[in-house]
Order: C-alpha cells, then structure tokens, then sequence
C-alpha cells in the first residue's frame, strides 16, 4: 500500500460511521435495526489496525499507535459512561490496546513485544467479561493480520471470531427463534471482514479526508454530541 491509502482512509471513515449509527439506537429513537450495521464498525476497525501493522514502517510507528490509544482509553471512559446507560464493559479502545499488543506480538520477532502479548492475551482471558467484545474481540486483530495478504475467501476465520466477539450466543439464540435484527447480524459478522478486505483491495480511487491523529478525539467526542441530542429530543 501507498503511504497514504485512501481505501484505508475510506474504510476508517465507513467504520465510524457504522459505529455512530449502532449508537443512535442509545439516543431514544426506535431504530434497533441499526445494530446490523453497527456490527461492521468493531471488524473495520481491527482490519485498519492491521493494515497499518502490515506497512514495512509499522515497527516504530506501532508503539506510537499504541500510546495514542492508551491515552484516549483513558479519556473516553467518562463520555462513554455518559452516554451508555448501565455499561457492563469498559469503552472499546482496551479492547484495541490488548489487541495490537497481541498482533504486533506475533509479527515482532522482539522479546518485549513477545512478553507484551503475553500479558495481553492474559489480561484478555482474566477480564475477559469486563472488556468490550471479550477475548474474542482481542484475537480479532491478530486474526485480521493473518489474512490480510491472503486470498478473500480466507476472511471466513475472522469473521468466526468476529461472531463470537459479539455474545455469538445470544445472537444465535435470538437467530433461531427467528429474530431478523439477530439474523442480518449474524451475517454482518460474518461477512464484515470479507467486505472489508474488498474495500481496501478495490477503492484504491477514492481519497477522503485523510484520518490523521485528531480522528482519536473523535471517539469520545460522539458520545458527547449523542448525549446532547439524547437530552434535545427527550
């Protein structure tokens, strides 16, 4: 990929809008339909998170990354438990932390990197009810890496895991009873890494705002704007 991949700018953009329409289903509105869509915003994520770890300059860089997301862990934990009534996890960016630490692991032959997985991976086991997406959500992208240079029918593997990041049980329990929210978002899971890998394959054309440091505040900074609109319409 180029330095700067516009197909990778774009699916970080698609991504964030995913997560921003599975959270309107917070604001008030009968729109719990919306959690199909929202199910494609955790994979992209996971998959950009690989595409950068796949570019030859992601040594360095990685670590950088790392830090921009310890801090805004830290920064958006008070915005997210604004916005979402009750939470059961922490906000998603541990989830990503524990994530990165565990891909960059398995692609780093260095020993720090090694023993940093290490203790990802069982941190992620440990508190694995306490952190957003679970162990699952942790392997997600080591399992995004792997496939990353493969062929696009290898995606099947990730999304397994992306499936059994998102409380597969549940899902599958309300799938069976012939629940369509439960159902289109089984397949979402599904087919989310696949459509993925697609986008960055094929739209290598498009060139939107590229997503640069800044693009880490807008994660707490859309729990605050939901939050006004939640207390506007209610």
């Amino acid at each position: 990929m180029s330095q700067r991949d516009g197909a990778l700018d774009l699916l970080k953009w698609l991504a964030l809008l995913s997560m921003v329409l599975d959270h309107l289903r917070y604001v008030g509105f009968s729109v719990d339909w919306l959690y199909v869509p929202g199910r494609l915003a955790f994979p992209w994520f996971c998959l950009a998170m690989a595409a950068n770890l796949a570019r030859s300059w992601a040594g360095a860089a990685s670590w950088r990354y790392l830090g921009w997301l310890l801090l805004f862990s830290a920064v958006s934990e008070i915005p997210y438990r604004l916005f979402i009534p009750d939470p059961s996890t922490l906000n998603v960016m541990p989830t990503l932390v524990l994530g990165l630490l565990v891909a960059r692991g398995w692609q780093a032959p260095a020993l720090d990197a090694r023993c940093l997985a290490a203790v990802a991976l069982l941190l992620a086991a440990l508190f694995s009810s306490q952190m957003m997406f679970g162990f699952f959500g942790v392997l997600l992208p080591l399992a995004m890496l792997l496939v990353f240079r493969r062929p696009w029918y290898i995606a099947w593997l990730p999304g397994l895991i992306c499936v059994a990041a998102n409380q597969w049980r549940v899902l599958y329990g309300a799938a069976w009873l012939g629940d369509g929210v439960a159902l289109w978002g089984l397949v979402a899971c599904l087919i989310a890494p696949w459509l993925g890998l697609v986008l960055l394959r094929q739209a290598g054309r498009f060139h939107p705002l590229p997503m640069r440091r800044w693009a880490y505040a807008l994660y707490p900074a859309h729990f605050l704007v939901l939050l006004a609109v939640r207390q506007i319409v209610a």
